[in-house]
C-alpha cells in the first residue's frame, strides 16, 4: 500500500511541475489508480453538492452542453457541406472538430441519463423484488457506475497526458491542442459520478421514509 501512495504522491508532484512529459510518465504508474479514485470521489462529491445547492445547474447543466454541442456540430456540417459543393472551399478543421463535439455530447448525455435512471433500469423485474432486494439492486448499480467512472477517469487522463506531452494539435488548426478537447472525457465521468452520488442519497432517503424505491423510467423522461 505504501508504494502505491508514494507513486500517487509522485504523480501529484508531477502535476505541480506543469510539465506534460513528466505528468504523462507519472500517469503510467499504479499510483494513477489511487489518484483517480480520489479525484472521482472528491470531484463527484463536490459537483453533487453544487447540484444540490443550485437546482438550476442540476436541471440544465448537461442539457445545455448537449444541445449546444449538437447545434454547433450540425451547423458546422451544414455550412461546410454547402461551402464544399457550392463554393468549392472548406474549412480544414470542419471534419475534425465535430467528432470531438459528439464526444462531449455523448458522455455528458450519459451522465444526464444516469440521473434519470434510464441506464441499468430493469424496472419491471426489480419492482417484483422485496424492498430490501430493490435497494440491494440500486446499491449494485451505484457501485458499478462508480467503478466504471473510476476506470474511465484514469485511462482517459492517461490519454490526455499523452496527447499533451506529444503536442498533438487538432488537425486543420494551428494552435488548438487536442488535449483541451479530450479533457471533456474525464470531466464527463466525474459528472457521472456526481449523478451517482445524487441517486444514492435519494435512494437512502426513500428507504428511510418508506417511499417507492423503483419506478418505471423512459429515455428522455424528466
Amino acid at each position: 500500500m505504501l508504494p502505491l501512495i508514494e507513486d500517487a504522491a509522485r504523480l501529484v508532484s508531477a502535476l505541480g511541475s506543469n510539465d506534460a512529459w513528466t505528468i504523462s510518465n507519472a500517469m503510467r504508474g499504479a499510483g494513477a489508480w489511487l489518484f483517480g479514485a480520489v479525484l472521482t470521489a472528491v470531484g463527484g462529491g463536490a459537483l453533487a453538492l453544487i447540484y444540490h445547492l443550485s437546482p438550476l445547474v442540476d436541471r440544465y447543466f448537461e442539457r445545455t452542453l448537449m444541445v449546444s454541442c449538437y447545434l454547433l456540430m450540425a451547423g458546422i456540417i451544414f455550412v461546410e457541406v454547402f461551402r464544399r459543393f457550392v463554393l468549392n472551399e472548406q474549412a480544414p478543421w470542419s471534419t475534425t472538430l465535430p467528432p470531438f463535439l459528439f464526444l462531449i455530447l455523448t458522455w455528458f448525455g450519459c451522465a444526464y441519463n444516469v440521473r434519470l435512471r434510464t441506464h441499468l433500469a430493469f424496472s419491471e423485474l426489480r419492482m417484483a423484488l422485496p424492498r430490501l432486494g430493490q435497494f440491494a439492486c440500486l446499491c449494485l448499480d451505484h457501485l458499478l457506475w462508480l467503478v466504471f467512472c473510476w476506470i474511465v477517469v484514469v485511462t482517459s487522463l492517461r490519454v490526455v497526458a499523452n496527447s499533451a506531452s506529444n503536442f498533438q494539435i487538432l488537425l486543420g488548426t494551428d494552435n488548438i491542442m487536442q488535449w483541451w478537447l479530450l479533457t471533456s472525457v474525464p470531466l464527463s465521468f466525474i459528472a457521472m459520478a456526481a449523478r451517482t452520488f445524487e441517486n444514492a442519497a435519494e435512494d437512502i432517503t426513500n428507504l428511510r421514509r418508506g417511499r417507492n424505491l423503483i419506478s418505471p423510467q423512459a429515455i428522455g423522461a424528466d
